[in-house]
């Protein structure tokens, strides 16, 4: 999280909600159409500002380019993260808006909380995505998960 900048009151949310997501893949019964959808979900990520494309932000552990930028909101002491991003892959860009779906918005300990392998495994993405797709996604969901750890070792304390 070594770049943090204000949220912006007006900041668009996920597009869709996670459940939502999971609620279109069962629809489509093919892995060729969820693959689309995926890549229309990324389609969908507001654009990323150059700024942001920076090397602190760039996750590392993937095999196509990305960058995950952080804002942190305090929310009554208790830090809420939002997210941008961007790829150079198209399906990974569509992996990124599944993220932020189930990420975006949300407070720290909430982040901390969300048993990643689980919540995912709705999707059955694991079965179907490369190994190097698959390791870039955990990489994502760490740093993700990196960042909210920052934001409550950053925190106000409550004295």
């Amino acid at each position: 999280m070594e770049t943090t900048r204000p949220a912006p009151a007006d900041e668009a949310q996920p597009p869709v909600n996670f459940d939502e997501i999971v609620a279109d893949f069962d629809l489509l019964e093919d892995w060729e159409d969820r693959y689309r959808y995926v890549i229309e979900l990324g389609r969908k990520l507001q654009p990323l500002p150059e700024a942001e494309r920076s090397a602190a932000n760039k996750v590392q552990g993937c095999v196509s380019q990305v960058w995950l930028a952080t804002s942190v909101s305090p929310n009554h002491r208790v830090p809420r993260l939002s997210f941008v991003g961007d790829s150079d892959a198209h399906i990974v860009r569509g992996l990124i808006a599944i993220l932020f779906a189930l990420y975006s918005g949300k407070t720290a300990d909430t982040i901390l909380d969300i048993d990643a392998n689980a919540v995912l495994g709705r999707l059955h993405l694991k079965e179907h995505l490369t190994p190097q797709r698959s390791n870039g996604l955990l990489a994502m969901v760490e740093r993700i998960r990196k960042d909210a750890r920052e934001a409550i070792e950053k925190a106000p304390t409550v004295h």
